[in-house]
């Protein structure tokens, strides 16, 4: 029994100093427009005179606002230590959309599912647990 428990507290001493790397300075990921590249998996592609699918993060206020394909969205968030991120607190327009390439719900629940993100080479992923990026974004080139 002893043996165990050694075993289960050197294991917990193991996983609990092994972090991941973590944005120590939020301005890595606030202040920036994020423009959606990948949603579960599958590759966004945009028309040329099309607008883009995005996000910003507001450091100050802690608000998320953003463009998800036909309405305009808005919410709050929450940034933790080790990547974590949670948002809430989000609503959108309801404007009624013809075109239905984009499927706006898919992409809107995304926030209500990620619990942390990544941020490797500019490249933005909002993921759930270890899993595969739910979506995966880069800064919008400035016009």
């Amino acid at each position: 029994m002893k043996l165990k428990l050694a075993v289960v507290a050197l294991f917990t001493l193991l996983m609990t100093s092994c972090k991941p790397t973590e944005i120590k300075n939020t301005n890595d990921i606030t202040g920036k427009q994020w423009q959606l590249k990948t949603l579960n998996g599958k590759e966004i592609t945009y028309k040329e005179d099309e607008q883009t699918v995005y996000f910003i993060l507001t450091a100050k206020e802690n608000n998320i606002n953003g463009f998800s394909g036909c309405n305009r969205f808005f919410g709050s968030y929450t940034l933790e230590e080790g990547n974590r991120i949670r948002f809430s607190k989000l609503g959108s327009t309801m404007m009624a959309c013809l075109d239905e390439y984009f499927n706006e719900r898919e992409f809107l629940d995304i926030f209500d599912k990620a619990d942390n993100f990544t941020l490797v080479d500019g490249v933005l992923s909002l993921n759930v647990g270890r899993r595969a990026p739910l979506a995966v974004f880069e800064v919008m080139p400035k016009k």
